[in-house]
């Protein structure tokens, strides 16, 4: 809306506004805007490109096609002006407007096309085939016809002139300039939809970008300041769209390498917890297998006690550890609930809202929290049934496991210190940063809540 907003109040304000003069003469300027504009053009689409290499979708595919010859029209197309027959203002003209309008509409055919749509991996050569057979195809037409079309507008600029009469150009140039001016505004629409949908950062800043770059070719429709030496206002806008268009491009590099960047901590991740579970797990299961052999009671039950915290804790780590990819808070409370329930031989109930998320740097302490209590519910308090609640109250997001064991006097617990498992996770829960609170009492039971 703000890419709109801003589109729609420049073109008024370069028609009716004061200061502001439509034109200035500036060769070297022209120059400049398109050669930055071709080298930004270029940059996204290499970028859309690798897009395509990796998921192989028709929407990116079209889309760098789309810039390539956008670029190519900014370069080539006035490269191509001297040779072209015809008098100047004629078959260059059209030249240029034919492919702009063919990459506005390949543009809009990207913002459109269905996300599911796939492509084969031969597919990918297309991305240079088709924009280059386009240029070849037009610059043949053009040249066999270009001594018949029509001038399209006149290049010339007289005199101090800076504000020309509008709609002086051929009507079909105006309304090729119009067409591309709707193909990019509905794309703008439709990359936005599409980029709340995904969370796609290039997406998102190619919303805006469009909107510029249709009222760009509004203002050119007014006006068709793109082939001669004169600098128009109207070229601001067209800038803006290769701008924002950078933005979104430098926005999907930096996204890029923190990918690789994360999927190696993944990979090491993964890596860890494997040696941890053919280790240090395997380990501790052998010394509690060989513990069953001490023949004095109470040092069997310590030595058992003590290897079964030992593996609870390698456990839970080869889990942290391998539980890797975003998955959403709900999901790994499952998950966790499922497996301690099989570990203590006790019913666990996950009633866990799908709409709360969480970062990931906070999902470990609270599944942590969540297994800590759960482990202390059934060795200590003797539970058969606990039941681990995820909810937003009051704005806040609450955790809350519950169970039916004979639970404990927490006065009683205060006066003669916190057990190091309380102590654990009221500390997980402040990093949060949150707060912890235990009600217990006792023969009624537990419940730990963490509120963040």
């Amino acid at each position: 809306m703000l890419g709109w907003v801003v589109g729609a109040g420049l073109t008024a304000w370069i028609l009716w506004g004061p200061v502001v003069q439509f034109a200035y003469h500036g060769p070297s300027a022209h120059l400049v805007l398109r050669t930055v504009d071709a080298c930004v053009a270029l940059l996204a689409a290499y970028l859309a490109h690798g897009r395509l290499l990796r998921e192989r979708r028709v929407a990116d595919l079209l889309l760098a096609q789309s810039l390539i010859i956008l670029a190519v029209a900014g370069t080539v197309g006035p490269a191509l002006a001297g040779p072209m027959p015809g008098e100047p203002g004629a078959a260059d003209v059209w030249l240029q407007a034919a492919l702009r309008s063919a990459g506005t509409v390949l543009l809009l055919a990207s913002a459109l096309a269905p996300a599911r749509w796939r492509t084969r991996p031969a597919a990918r050569w297309w991305t240079v085939l088709g924009p280059l057979l386009t240029l070849t195809a037009a610059g043949a037409l053009f040249w066999a016809v270009g001594d018949r079309l029509p001038e399209a507008v006149d290049t010339a600029y007289l005199g101090d002139h800076v504000h020309p009469l509008l709609l002086t150009a051929h009507p079909a140039l105006i309304a090729l300039h119009l067409l591309g001016a709707a193909c990019f505004l509905v794309a703008s629409v439709a990359w936005t939809v599409r980029a709340r949908r995904t969370d796609d950062v290039l997406l998102g800043w190619l919303g805006p970008a469009c909107a510029l770059g249709g009222f760009a070719r509004v203002n050119y429709a007014l006006a068709p300041s793109l082939y001669g030496d004169w600098l128009y206002t109207g070229d601001v806008l067209r800038s803006g769209f290769y701008l924002l268009l950078l933005v979104g491009a430098a926005r999907e590099v930096a996204d890029h390498w923190s990918s690789l960047s994360v999927t190696a901590v993944e990979e090491d991740r993964r890596r860890l917890a494997r040696e941890l579970h053919d280790g240090v797990v395997q380990e501790l299961t052998y010394l509690r297998t060989e513990a069953h052999a001490v023949d004095e009671p109470g040092l069997r039950e310590r030595i058992l006690g003590a290897t079964d915290r030992a593996l609870d804790e390698a456990r839970t780590a080869v889990h942290t550890l391998g539980s890797v990819g975003g998955q959403p808070l709900p999901v790994m409370l499952e998950r966790t609930g499922q497996e301690l329930a099989r570990r203590h031989g006790i019913v666990v109930r996950v009633d866990a809202d799908p709409d709360v998320r969480v970062a990931r740097d906070q999902a470990h302490p609270l599944l942590r929290i969540v297994r800590e209590a759960v482990t202390n519910a059934a060795r200590h308090g003797r539970a058969e049934t606990v039941e681990i609640e995820l909810t937003r109250d009051s704005g806040a997001r609450v955790l809350r496991v519950r169970d039916d064991g004979r639970g404990f006097d927490p006065a009683a617990a205060r006066r003669d210190g916190p057990g190091y498992g309380l102590v654990s996770m009221g500390e997980r829960a402040r990093a949060l940063p949150g707060t912890l609170e235990v009600d217990s009492g006792v023969g009624d039971g537990s419940e730990v809540r963490v509120r963040w």
